[in-house]
């Protein structure tokens, strides 16, 4: 309504004003004098104003006639297309027009003005591959995914524009969650343009997430090719997804495929923990123990890991502590003073029975690296040396309130794993989990606050005389039900609390 009274007002403003110019002219003296053939015409000043329009108008009408008795001209000597250029001039100019205002409407986020625009282009130009995606882009803007998708199928049919009507619809199962569909689209649309880097990155996602390792292989291989991933990047990825398949088919009973692929995985990328682990395994199975030694000592050395130490151990299980020990010296030498080399000497110790020799594996670690894992060896140690019950009590106190250490953390999103895989769960990013400790400080559990009474032996209420005291579940679950217990009642073993609260401290402990 308003726009309307403003054009009103606008032609009224327009109207006035040249009615005023008129009365101006006729009220002024002069003019122009034009002699022609002996005559002489004599024009006030508006009639001069008026002619010179004229002039104006028919000077154009002569130039349009000249260009289409060219146009003619060319037609007759054999150009069948000049009369309809002519004619179409006029069109594409006012089609091209409202192209270039749709677009400007679709950047300025106008999905329905874009929309508006890119029909009344469409009217004008016969070129649909603009018009189409105009139209298409704008419905999306604009929230109308049925027209959107509409007008994707149409471009598909296109064979200039098929790419973009097969990626177009692509997205738009991609929004609705449709992802087996969406990877069959990314295919088609990688067919059609083997170097296009966002597909190419859509379609490995969705090829992993499907678990199709071949496949987000043989499209990383045309990343490589394509030249939008540097070679060592390739290299690590490739692994990641070989060891990934390898892990699929991992059974009892692992198969030749199997065992290939993990050492596949290895040779690609030895410092990828979960790939050394499992190459090591496939050797050991095809009796090639003298490989998995090397493969080991290679994955420690970039890297010392509880499952490298893991995998160490079965190549001979069935030996003595004493045997075992002397065999790990082999890894031990490696990386003598990290963390994790320091940790796997004290618990060899501990098992063959030398307290002393593994309090000084420990050193500063307990204070250092303050975590659940030395604090609970140094709990074994202290109890293999005889030392009080208290004192072991104290320091499984703290394991439990300690964090746990270096963990599989993504490093998109700091979220934590309890195992290592190619994906992070949260957000989905690919190849992103480190063993590192987390940045943030972790937050004691419910169950270790509960069961620190059963470890110094201090319950609240006291317990009558030679009453047993409850699992730590029945505490849990009921911590208000117990009796009053006296200082000599029987408290919970050290064993029992590391097996469920506390990993690979149960050997250590008994």
């Amino acid at each position: 309504m308003l726009w309307s009274l403003l054009k009103i007002l606008v032609f009224v403003a327009i109207i006035a004003a040249l009615a005023l110019g008129a009365g101006l002219l006729l009220e002024m003296r002069g003019g122009v004098q034009i002699t022609a053939a002996g005559t002489e015409y004599t024009l006030g000043p508006l009639q001069s104003v008026i002619a010179l329009l004229a002039l104006v108008v028919l000077v154009w009408l002569l130039l349009k006639l000249a260009s289409l008795l060219v146009a003619t001209w060319r037609f007759l000597n054999g150009d069948e297309t000049a009369l309809s250029r002519f004619f179409d001039k006029g069109r594409e100019r006012r089609g091209y027009k409202a192209l270039a205002d749709g677009m400007m409407a679709l950047a300025s986020g106008e999905g329905r003005l874009a929309m508006a625009k890119a029909s009344r282009a469409a009217k004008y130009l016969d070129k649909p591959e603009l018009t189409d995606l105009l139209t298409a882009q704008a419905a999306e803007m604009a929230g109308d995914t049925r027209k959107a998708a509409e007008t994707y199928k149409k471009l598909v049919t296109n064979e200039a524009t098929r790419f973009v009507g097969v990626r177009g619809i692509m997205k738009q199962k991609l929004a609705e969650g449709d992802t087996e569909t969406a990877r069959k689209l990314a295919e088609k649309a990688l067919a059609l343009r083997p170097r296009h880097e966002e597909t190419q990155d859509v379609l490995l996602d969705l090829q992993a997430r499907a678990q199709d390792w071949a496949g987000a292989r043989s499209t990383l291989s045309a990343k490589l090719k394509s030249g939008s991933l540097p070679r060592d990047v390739y290299k690590r990825r490739d692994a990641v997804l070989a060891l990934s398949e390898a892990r699929d088919v991992v059974g009892e009973e692992v198969s030749i495929e199997a065992r290939e692929r993990a050492i596949e995985a290895n040779r690609l990328s030895p410092d990828l923990v979960p790939a050394a682990a499992l190459a090591a395994r496939a050797y050991i199975a095809q009796g090639k123990p003298k490989m998995a030694v090397r493969v080991l000592k290679k994955a420690w050395e970039a890297q010392p890991h509880p499952d490298i130490a893991a995998a160490f151990a079965g190549i001979a299980p069935d030996e003595t502590p004493e045997e075992r020990l002397k065999r790990f010296q082999t890894l031990t030498r490696i990386n003598p003073h990290h963390p994790e080399t320091r940790l796997l000497l004290a618990e060899l110790n501990i098992v063959a029975g030398d307290f002393p020799e593994a309090r000084r594996a420990l050193g500063d670690l307990v204070e250092k690296a303050a975590d659940a894992r030395p604090l609970t060896l140094m709990a074994a140690i202290e109890r293999g040396e005889g030392a009080s019950d208290a004192v072991v009590q104290g320091w499984l106190a703290r394991a439990l309130s300690a964090p746990r250490g270096p963990q599989w953390i993504c490093d998109n999103c700091n979220h934590i794993h309890a195992e290592w895989a190619p994906f992070c769960e949260f957000c989905h990013s690919f190849d992103t989990l480190s063993w590192t400790t987390p940045k943030m400080p972790e937050i004691s559990s419910a169950m270790g606050g509960a069961m620190l009474p059963l470890i110094t032996g201090r319950l609240e209420d006291g317990r009558r005389a030679g009453e047993e005291i409850p699992e730590a579940e029945e505490v849990i679950e009921e911590p208000q039900t117990p009796d009053a217990q006296r200082p000599d009642a029987e408290v919970i073993e050290a064993e029992d609390v590391t097996e469920a609260d506390l990993s690979g401290t149960a050997d250590e402990m008994k």
